[in-house]
Formats: structure tokens, C-alpha cells, sequence
């Protein structure tokens, strides 16, 4: 919140600078209370409810990652999608070379960061709407090459090694638990991130590119960071996808709907924030467990809050709140508030 260090009223006044409205101590013991009542959420809560919640965590994860490149970066994706398939399938690899599926969760992850690193010199050539096309294409392409790899079950996919020694109960029980720590790890790795000095730079490349240069912000490696980091957390995201599903198919991994979800959640929820991608995913399952026997009108609905979300508050539900209580349960940036002078 760097935008009232610029507000003429301000000088030749006393400033108060921190960086939550409110005592850290309050979100400290509310974040262990949550954390752990979701680690034993399938100790206490019935096994539908443990079922919906790993697929929040999962769409947590992906709309972290998509806000941190659109919301922070500045780069609009519709191909991330590319690096939830590369993860599903890295894990279904070292699966099937004999690896515990639940390892193989970080090295899937890794592998994503890696093949990450040299699509950014062929994507950062373009800008705007050309970028955004060229992950899909991109996203497209890993597709059709993966469908050809027999290995890993050509385009019918093939089923998930290494768990079927599990009963059902601890399948289910372990999938979810991995699935919540790669969800707490992301957001609380986005969090300390954007605290960072890269934080920094991505807040003022946000503000204002062309200042951020000027001011020797090195714009184009911290989006190659980003990106690389992003593609990190989607592979995760698609590791843990793979395992709960356990079937690995190419159709269904790199979906263009988990780009379309990403989207949406980011958007209603609050760009630029990292409690928005939380609160646009409740929102999106709350809207979809309540919608989802209506048929087409569940589509329709989707559509209609997303559009008067972004007629009514561009910045999302998260940024109307934020901006109307001055209060972020993660605070990254600072708020800057006038001090009143003792006569």
C-alpha cells in the first residue's frame, strides 16, 4: 500500500507507517487455530466435506500461483494449465519408476521450474493479449506431446502406481493431508515472498512499470522468477491432482478449464492480494455446491457474478473489503497514515 506516500496532504506532516491496521497477534493465533483443525479435517468432518475440501486446496494453490503472475507480475496466463499437466504427469513418471507417489510431490514440482525456465525466453518476447494466446499454444503443445509418449499411457492415460497397496481410507486420508501441506506451503511462501525484496519489485512493477525501471527494478528477471515460481506451484498443484484422482489422462490434466477457474477466482476474489484467491475459491465452490444440479443456469450464474464483480469492483470482493476497513489478515504492503501534532 505504497500510494498515500504520494498524497500531497501528507506533507510537512508527521507519518505513521506499519504494516497491518491491526495486532499481528490476533491473525497468529486464528492461522494456528485453522491450521490445525484442517490437519484433522478428515478425522472430523465426514468424508465428503475432507473430499471438497482437497478440491479447494488444489484450486487454492493454482489461483495463488495465477495471481502471482497476473496480480503482481502483470502477466496474464490462459495456458497454466501447461505446468498442472507437467506436474501430473512427472509424478505419474517417477511413479512408474518406482518411486512413492507422495514423494515424488517436490521433484514434480522442481521439474516444472525447470522446464519453466526456458519457455520464458520465447514467451517474454511478447506482451498484452500475444502472451496470454502464447501460453495457451504452449499449453496446447505440451499436451499433444505428451499424448504421444506410450510410456505414460499415449493419449488414454494410465493409472497411478504406488497406491494401490493403500485402503481406501488412507488413500483418501493421505491425499488430502498432501494436498493441504503443498496448499499451506504455497500461500505461506507467497506470503513471506512478496515480503521479500522481490515483493518489493513486483509491488512498484504493479504501480508502475516504466517507473520500476527507471528506478533500476530489473522488471524482466523478476518475471522470469515469477514465472518460474508459478510453474512450480501449478506442478505441485498437478502432483497432488494426479495422486487424488489417480487417473492420469491428458484430456483432463491440461483442461482449459483449470485456467478458466484460475481466472475466475483470482478476478472475484481480489487481484493482487493474497486473501483473494482464498475468498474468490470459497465463493466459486459455495456457488458450485449450491448450483451444480441447476443444469446450464449453473454456467449462466458463474458468468453474471463474474461480470458484475468486475462492473462493481474491479479490484475484487477481497479488495473492496480491504480497501473499506484498511485491515489484510496477510499484510505485505504498508499503510501509511497521518500522525495528529501536539500543539
Amino acid at each position: 500500500m505504497s500510494e498515500p506516500l504520494l498524497n500531497p496532504s501528507f506533507r510537512g506532516s508527521a507519518i505513521s507507517v506499519r504494516r497491518s491496521t491491526h495486532s499481528p497477534l490476533i491473525t497468529l493465533v486464528g492461522a494456528s487455530v485453522l491450521v490445525i483443525l484442517l490437519t484433522f479435517a478428515p478425522w472430523i468432518f465426514p468424508a465428503q466435506f475432507a473430499s471438497t475440501l482437497m478440491n479447494f486446496f488444489i484450486l487454492v494453490i493454482m489461483a495463488t500461483m495465477w495471481n502471482l503472475l497476473a496480480g503482481y507480475a502483470g502477466m496474464v496466463s490462459i495456458g497454466q494449465q501447461a505446468f498442472v499437466g507437467l506436474g501430473a504427469y512427472a509424478t505419474l513418471y517417477f511413479a512408474l519408476k518406482g518411486m512413492n507417489p507422495f514423494i515424488t510431490i517436490p521433484f514434480a514440482a522442481l521439474t516444472c521450474a525447470v522446464l519453466a525456465l526456458p519457455v520464458t525466453y520465447l514467451l517474454f518476447r511478447l506482451r498484452g493479449g500475444y502472451f496470454a494466446i502464447a501460453t495457451w499454444v504452449v499449453s496446447d503443445t505440451v499436451m499433444l506431446i505428451i499424448g504421444t509418449i506410450a510410456f505414460l499411457g499415449g493419449g488414454t492415460g494410465r493409472l497411478m502406481p504406488g497406491l494401490q497397496s493403500l485402503t481406501p481410507a488412507e488413500t483418501a486420508h493421505y491425499s488430502y493431508l498432501a494436498t493441504w501441506i503443498v496448499a499451506l506451503v504455497v500461500v505461506v511462501g507467497t506470503y513471506f515472498l512478496l515480503r521479500s525484496r522481490l515483493g518489493l519489485v513486483l509491488a512498484s512493477i504493479r504501480d508502475d512499470e516504466v517507473a520500476a525501471r527507471s528506478a533500476g527494478a530489473h522488471v524482466r528477471s523478476a518475471r522470469r522468477l515469477v514465472f518460474v515460481i508459478a510453474a512450480a506451484g501449478c506442478g505441485a498443484a498437478g502432483a497432488v491432482l494426479a495422486i487424488s484422482q489417480p487417473f492420469v489422462q491428458p484430456t483432463s490434466v491440461f483442461s482449459l478449464q483449470w485456467a478458466a477457474e484460475m481466472l475466475f477466482v483470482s478476478m472475484i476474489g481480489g487481484l493482487g492480494t493474497i486473501e483473494g484467491p482464498i475468498v474468490g475459491s470459497i465463493i466459486f465452490f459455495a456457488l458450485q455446491q449450491t448450483l451444480q444440479q441447476q443444469g446450464a443456469w449453473y454456467l449462466i450464474i458463474f458468468g453474471t457474478v463474474a461480470v458484475l464483480v468486475a462492473l462493481w469492483q474491479p479490484r475484487g470482493i477481497w479488495g473492496a473489503i480491504r480497501d473499506r476497513f484498511h485491515t489484510e489478515l496477510l499484510p505485505v504492503g504498508h499503510w501509511v497514515s497521518e500522525v495528529p501534532r501536539e500543539e
